[in-house]
């Protein structure tokens, strides 16, 4: 599968051409493949990008217009099951300078879905919505006493504002 979407200028029809197809997953990859450590909270896309496109230019900038979709894996922020979305873009517009004869829009198309991601993704926002289910354990509110999560001393932390008091005091004797 193609990881690049070269358009030759020189070849491109006054009226421009249409473009379809799908591009290789791995062009969303936010770590190189050959980690042996993958963050498993990191989205990765699950199926191809797929493309509708028409390709024209117009004296030194490319007009880029058509649909983009892919199905993105994310993971909830409240309970960290996976779940898969597919983000779309039925009217995605391109425009960009022409610098060389030929293009390459992979990058565009995954810039403008990449974009889209979601800030905070939550599961029941999915294709398939599922029911967030948080471990009671990990709120506060709702925390039982006898569980096994420990919460560390408060008083075994330092305090920020005791260089802050020590100032004043040396000001104070200062006077």
């Amino acid at each position: 599968m193609k990881k690049h979407l070269n358009i030759d200028l020189n070849s491109l029809p006054e009226e421009g051409k249409v473009y379809s197809g799908e591009l290789d997953p791995s062009i969303f990859a936010l770590q190189p493949t050959h980690s042996h450590k993958r963050n498993k909270e990191a989205p990765v896309a699950t199926d191809p990008l797929f493309y509708d496109l028409h390709v024209q230019r117009f004296d030194q900038e490319l007009l880029v217009r058509g649909s983009i979709s892919v199905p993105i894996e994310f993971s909830c922020v409240r309970c960290l099951s996976r779940y898969v979305k597919t983000i779309a873009i039925e009217d995605c517009a391109i425009s960009s300078e022409i610098t060389a004869s030929q293009v390459d829009l992979a990058d565009d198309l995954r810039e403008e879905i990449v974009v889209l991601y979601p800030d905070y993704p939550h599961c029941d926002e999915g294709d398939e919505p599922k029911e967030c289910i948080l471990d009671s354990r990990y709120l506060a509110v709702d925390k039982p006493t006898e569980d096994e999560v420990k919460t560390p001393p408060r008083d075994e932390a330092p305090n920020p504002w005791d260089a802050l008091d020590a100032f004043d005091d040396d000001a104070d004797t200062s006077s």
